[in-house]
């Protein structure tokens, strides 16, 4: 079983959101379908079923590892490198 080699470095604790929501569908006038927060810096982005997929762009520009969920009621995280749940 795969698991994830970037947990370790996160930031403790970790990093409260930046924003209540993902600032770049409030600029482009879309709506996020879920919210994911960085868990390195505390980015807000938008899950890959929105139009803009802002937590997987953000993960792209930044290289930040490591996401969870940021909708209430769900606890989990996501490793974009190693395509795991941590």
């Amino acid at each position: 079983m795969k698991q994830c080699t970037h947990a370790d470095a996160l930031p403790d604790p970790e990093p409260g959101p930046v924003t209540e929501t993902c600032p770049e569908c409030l600029a482009a006038g879309t709506h996020p379908v879920q919210l994911r927060l960085c868990l390195t810096c505390g980015h807000v982005g938008c899950c890959d079923s929105s139009p803009g997929r802002h937590a997987t762009e953000h993960h792209k520009d930044s290289g930040h590892p490591i996401m969870r969920t940021f909708e209430p009621g769900e606890n989990w995280r996501w490793c974009f490198v190693d395509h795991v749940l941590v």
